[in-house]
């Protein structure tokens, strides 16, 4: 059973985005909260897997919440689920960076925002692949809004396989796919997944396609 917090300044969205996922087995909607301050109370009073999160609302938004939520060590267990219009590139890199696991747009089929929980609650696959690398690609590009890439010391750490993974991990790919590159078994690319997550100390996939391009890994367009 997957647990879900809905946080959204806007009622109609929460309960729109609660009946979706009410209406499976395997998900309940623990709770609602109307902005950052009180998602972050609830998710240390609820502890829920999953946290669908507005990015925009008064008190504290969803970036700050999102920070607070994913470096609150009582709350390593709980992914966050940015949902968004889309419209400001951003926005969306800075939650990526505060640990949210992934994001999914207002407009999305509601098999598609299902399936986004399910997969953000199972840590296996990057969100919306495509998408987040558009989104990244962008925000690389753009001399302004980013800095010069560094060295990563945490890439130090890691074999070359690892590098490689790590490669093909920021680029979209899941671990079915990663096992399939590679000729190994889904098993064992998750096992280099996780692996590497520890040595770099990510919070989950997305910290790291933000530490790939960051460190001059991969570069828009590669």
């Amino acid at each position: 059973m997957t647990t879900v917090l809905i946080v959204d300044d806007q009622a109609l969205i929460r309960q729109a985005v609660s009946d979706i996922l009410s209406g499976h087995d395997d998900i309940d909607v623990v709770g609602h909260a109307q902005d950052g301050r009180e998602a972050v109370k609830l998710v240390v009073e609820l502890r829920p897997d999953v946290v669908v999160m507005d990015i925009r609302m008064p008190v504290l938004d969803g970036i700050g919440a999102t920070a607070e939520i994913c470096n609150d060590p009582e709350s390593t267990n709980t992914k966050v689920l940015i949902l968004t219009t889309f419209e400001e590139d951003e926005y969306l890199v800075a939650a990526l960076r505060a640990g949210a696991s992934g994001f999914i747009g207002k407009g999305a089929e509601p098999d598609e925002i299902v399936r986004a929980v399910r997969a953000v609650h199972d840590g296996d696959a990057l969100l919306s692949p495509v998408a987040t690398r558009a989104l990244i690609d962008r925000f690389v590009a753009s001399p302004a809004q980013r800095g010069p890439s560094h060295p990563a010391p945490e890439l130090a750490h890691l074999t070359q396989r690892e590098r490689e993974v790590l490669l093909m991990v920021a680029q979209g790919s899941s671990n079915q796919e990663i096992a399939e590159m590679l000729f190994i078994s889904p098993h064992t690319a998750k096992t280099h997944v996780n692996r590497i997550m520890m040595k770099v100390s990510a919070h989950d996939r997305a910290q790291l396609v933000i530490l790939a391009y960051e460190s001059g890994l991969l570069t828009p367009g590669s």
